[in-house]
């Protein structure tokens, strides 16, 4: 299966006023499908950010009686 990160990515210079919202195509999908989508640009900003460090929580908290 290949990661869908590792598509072409193509992008179009187009003015700012000519910018139409993407608040509409949104409202068109699927929960599954927005949420497929934000995980895949939060896995994209991860590598960028931290480049080959491992997706984890940072701290483990535990919660225990006394």
């Amino acid at each position: 299966m290949r990661n869908s990160l590792e598509r072409p990515i193509f992008c179009r210079k187009i003015n700012l006023k000519e910018q139409k919202s993407d608040f509409a195509y949104w409202q068109t999908q699927s929960y599954q499908a927005r949420l497929k989508a934000l995980e895949e640009i939060r896995q994209s900003y991860h590598q960028w950010k931290y480049k080959d460090a491992e997706s984890r929580l940072q701290r483990v908290y535990t919660i225990s009686q006394r």
